[in-house]
């Protein structure tokens, strides 16, 4: 897979995951016009990612049996018609609508990974994952900075005006650029369909899967702490920011782009494991900077670079160990995984802003790091129990090598990656 087509679905990726994720830095102003109260602006977020659960369950296993690459363009089309809904809202419920069709149709991000995965070699899948998934951290992070800009000069409708129009450029350069897959003549077909989603829910059986996506709900509750909360104390005093120098902050954060690239490479090396149980301690510790920003910035940048840093190296760690070892379903292992990322997101912003609410910004960082800590607990106790060989479930509808392999005991290649 060349370059290019990696940069192109890294912008997918950044494009849907700034739906969800760009009402953080102006969730005072954007509370406050729809009527929303400030202990329960958290939910704004927290919205488009129960949208986003829904959208990993429904919609993201289609992609083990229809062609990615319109499964994509179709996706983006779909996520501009709830941005433009949230952009003329005028009432909170109608904000919330869109912001949950939006949610629903951000999961073209796990369709864009598994599209990378699949048409990558397997010595390269590590590093295919850790660029398209940096689209992520630039979204996520790099989202602020234009929103902050933007909510400046013309209001925070035209962020969701902007991502609109964004995500229907993409659809259609989507279509013109990426070549079709291997199987992209397959038919999803209602009985297909069935198969897929009954098969999805018997991955959650599977240890691999289990472990892997606790330490993403704890992990990104962690993420969701700090960068759902961190608007509202940097408003207030003593620093008293308005939304675009609140928006700067993503620019720090954009060093987590570094740790997902360079994830990749580590995880292609086989050191996927001891890279996962090193970042996590190295999350939990930067909450003790991240805890000062009622009296320095500076410790608060550090803290915000070595988080976003430790999020993008496990993340990246966690996605190459179930495409390795679910090669020929690999939407449905992703996406299973992502349904514990979206729960904790979730977690993460709707418990920060009541922390804060109820004692300040301390509050918010002892959660934060509690979170760290218990997805390092999961990690640790993984790693000390014994591991049977698994049986990875079929979705009854087997292409190729999944006719062959999709209901195997590990091999030995299979546990190393584990």
């Amino acid at each position: 897979m060349d370059v290019w087509r990696r940069l192109l679905l890294a912008a997918v990726c950044g494009a849907a995951v700034a739906d969800i994720y760009a009402a953080q830095p102006v969730l005072g102003p954007m509370g406050r016009e729809l009527g929303v109260p400030a202990g329960l602006t958290g939910w704004i977020v927290a919205t488009g990612q129960f949208g986003y659960l829904a959208g990993l369950v429904l919609l993201v296993p289609l992609g083990d049996v229809a062609d990615r690459r319109r499964l994509i363009a179709v996706h983006l089309a779909a996520g501009a018609v709830g941005m433009a809904l949230t952009a003329s809202a005028h009432t909170a419920w109608t904000a919330f609508t869109g912001l949950a069709v939006a949610g629903l149709f951000a999961v073209v991000v796990q369709t864009a990974v598994a599209y990378a995965a699949s048409v990558s070699r397997p010595a390269e899948r590590g590093r295919s994952i850790g660029v398209v998934t940096s689209g992520v951290v630039v979204g996520i992070l790099g989202a602020r900075v234009v929103t902050g800009a933007l909510a400046d000069m013309w209001g925070w409708r035209s962020v969701y005006a902007a991502l609109a129009a964004l995500s229907l450029g993409l659809a259609a350069f989507v279509l013109g650029a990426l070549p079709p897959e291997e199987h992209s003549d397959r038919s999803p077909g209602p009985e297909r369909y069935r198969r897929v989603i009954a098969a999805f829910g018997g991955l959650f059986g599977q240890r691999l899967l289990l472990t892997r996506g606790l330490i993403a709900f704890f992990l990104f509750a962690s993420f969701g702490t700090l960068w759902s909360g961190l608007s509202l104390p940097l408003a207030g005093a003593p620093w008293r920011l308005g939304e675009s120098q609140i928006g700067l902050f993503g620019l720090v954060g954009l060093a987590g782009a570094l740790g997902a690239a360079r994830a990749g490479r580590w995880a292609d090396a086989g050191r996927a494991v001891p890279v996962t149980g090193s970042a996590l301690v190295l999350l939990a510790l930067s909450w003790a900077a991240i805890a000062q920003l009622p009296r320095s910035l500076l410790l608060l940048v550090l803290g915000i670079v070595l988080l976003d840093f430790a999020v993008q190296a496990v993340h990246v760690s966690n996605q190459h160990q179930l495409t390795a070892a679910y090669p020929d379903r690999t939407s449905s292992a992703i996406g299973g995984y992502m349904v514990f990322y979206s729960l904790g997101s979730a977690l993460g912003a709707a418990t920060t802003t009541a922390a804060l609410t109820a004692r300040g910004w301390a509050a918010a960082s002892v959660l934060g790091a509690g979170f760290a800590v218990c997805a390092l607990a999961v990690w640790a106790v993984d790693r000390r129990l014994p591991r049977a060989a698994e049986q990875f479930p079929s979705d009854g509808a087997d292409t190729g090598a999944q006719g062959r392999n999709g209901n195997r005991p590990l091999g030995p290649t299979d546990r190393r990656t584990i």
